[in-house]
């Protein structure tokens, strides 16, 4: 650890020591002590000497006052000292007259880099939003402000810094995402790999100009957005939902008929209700893409998740927005790893355990209930239960159901009725893509533009899962604040963007991508996937 120096002057009139933690070049110093025979390193000469001109515009600026800097120092470390025995705080006209004579200086005990020279108080400014938030790393910090601190900081990432007992936990307090599509200070980044993450603060240049590709489009989006009405951005979505609630009751009307075309079309029409809820609902609920208020966000979130989907808000927001749009394709946090079970064979997997899905979604539900709080908990089963015994009540009394099992393996029928594309489309987007480890994943643009896929449009799956999960995948994950509209809207956009700046953009079709994961599923869904490094744009 590099030594710190402090100077240690000595005022004769009161016997009191002060501190004098100030950028004095030793040369413009009245004084000499033995404290400054210290035999100084290169690096902290050569922070001496890049602070020579800020002395000068001190030096004149407390020429008006006439008085020289070293007294003007010591009057200012004095009041600190007497403010710091009484056990208080600086005074706000002490500490900003203290604080430009502190800053950078090689003689404080606060580690802080020195500016390159040339920067002035443009590197000023950088260096106060720096630490306000994210501090660079090694490695991506300026290379000339390395060869000249001589600092070199290595070592293993720091993996949580999260204190203990200050988890939040899952929370539904939707991300308010910034111009480059990340999410805002409010939001909170999940514990693992933070330092990773932080590292990424102050980009190499490379960087920079993958930074710059995600601003530039996040004004044309951000344009298209501003034009388009209220319609455009909720009304349409929030209108195809409302109008599935309001065929529900001719779904189970349907099912009293003796005629097998009435009964199959009332299966057909509460298993498209069933997904259009608990899909294209519950996943424009938990991005808050349903209103632009979040407080009727998290209730719109808690009912489609718990009482629709019956499944516990907090974690589907955690471990979807936070976790799969925050991470999408990293190893270990946003791979999509839970789509896979490696011990069922590729035939059972694909067509037969998705049938499966409403036994297993609450039962899952339940698992996760232990890692929230406990009145989350009991609100959780309580919506989980309204949802599940609502569903069966209108069966046995609107439908005409005579007994426990018909009613139940209606639910299941119509619960299951597209549970076979909901998994493969999940799988298929994502799935055999490029992946990255936490440490060397590419800037946002390249992650989303390298790691989704985009489906063909499709009438059924459209209305049903929504734009956003089928055919506008890529633009949900680049700007998940949008809703299925407004992601089919600014489709072109990206699209043409991507295409024309040479980035990935990635399209398949449904049966293509069927067929590749039926050849390969051992490859693709009982082994490890590959990790992917993009050289110079990490």
């Amino acid at each position: 650890m590099m030594k710190q120096n402090s100077l240690i002057q000595a005022d004769r009139r009161t016997g009191t020591f002060f501190k004098l933690a100030c950028p004095v070049p030793i040369a413009l110093h009245p004084y000499r002590h033995q404290a400054l025979q210290h035999q100084l390193s290169s690096s902290w000469l050569i922070r001496i000497k890049q602070r020579e001109v800020q002395w000068q515009k001190v030096e004149d600026r407390l020429e008006i006052r006439g008085m020289e800097p070293w007294q003007e120092m010591l009057m200012e470390n004095q009041d600190l000292y007497q403010e710091r025995q009484k056990g208080e705080q600086p005074s706000e006209a002490g500490a900003a007259r203290i604080e430009p004579l502190q800053k950078g200086s090689p003689l404080n005990h606060g580690v802080e880099q020195p500016e390159p020279p040339g920067e002035g108080r443009n590197a000023q400014q950088k260096g106060e939003k720096l630490g306000q938030g994210d501090t660079p790393s090694q490695e991506t910090a300026d290379p000339t402000q390395q060869l000249q601190t001589g600092i070199s900081r290595a070592g293993p990432p720091e993996q949580e810094v999260t204190p203990k007992g200050k988890d939040p936990g899952p929370t539904l307090n939707h991300p308010v995402l910034d111009g480059d599509g990340n999410t805002s200070g409010e939001e909170e980044m999940p514990r693992v790999f933070q330092r990773g993450a932080k590292e990424e603060a102050e980009p190499p240049e490379e960087g920079r100009r993958e930074e710059a590709l995600m601003g530039e489009l996040s004004e044309l989006v951000q344009q298209v957005v501003k034009r388009s009405s209220w319609w455009e951005r909720h009304g349409i979505d929030d209108s195809i939902i409302t109008l599935n609630f309001l065929i529900l009751p001719a779904g189970f009307l349907c099912l009293r008929s003796n005629n097998a075309l009435l009964f199959l079309l009332g299966i057909f029409i509460l298993g498209i209700v069933h997904h259009t809820v608990t899909v294209k609902g519950s996943h424009l609920a938990s991005h808050n893409a349903l209103t632009e208020s979040k407080s009727w966000g998290k209730v719109w979130a808690i009912f489609f998740l718990e009482v629709c989907s019956a499944f516990t808000a907090e974690q589907a927001y955690y471990n979807h927005v936070k976790l799969h749009h925050g991470y999408t394709n990293v190893i270990r946090l946003g791979d999509s790893s839970t789509w896979k079970l490696p011990f069922l064979n590729r035939y059972v997997y694909m067509f037969i355990a998705p049938i499966a899905i409403p036994i297993l979604t609450p039962l899952v539900a339940l698992g996760l209930l232990k890692d929230v709080e406990l009145k989350t908990a009991l609100r959780t089963l309580c919506c989980m239960f309204l949802g599940l015994y609502s569903h069966y009540w209108l069966l046995v009394n609107v439908s005409g159901f005579q007994s426990v099992r018909s009613a139940l393996i209606c639910m299941l029928i119509t619960r299951s009725l597209l549970a076979h594309p909901y998994i493969h489309v999940n799988i298929f987007q994502h799935i055999g893509l490029p992946m990255f480890s936490a440490d060397k994943k590419p800037k946002r643009i390249h992650l989303m533009s390298l790691g989704v896929l985009n489906l063909p449009r499709n009438a059924l799956l459209d209305w049903s899962f929504g734009h956003s999960i089928i055919s506008c995948h890529v633009e949900h994950h680049l700007f998940p604040n949008l809703s299925d509209n407004m992601c089919l809207k600014i489709k072109p956009i990206v699209s043409q963007y991507l295409k024309k700046k040479k980035l990935p953009y990635n399209e398949d079709s449904y049966m293509s991508r069927l067929q590749l994961f039926l050849h390969r599923y051992e490859e693709l869904m009982v082994n490890a996937p590959p990790i992917t490094e993009l050289v110079g744009i990490q």
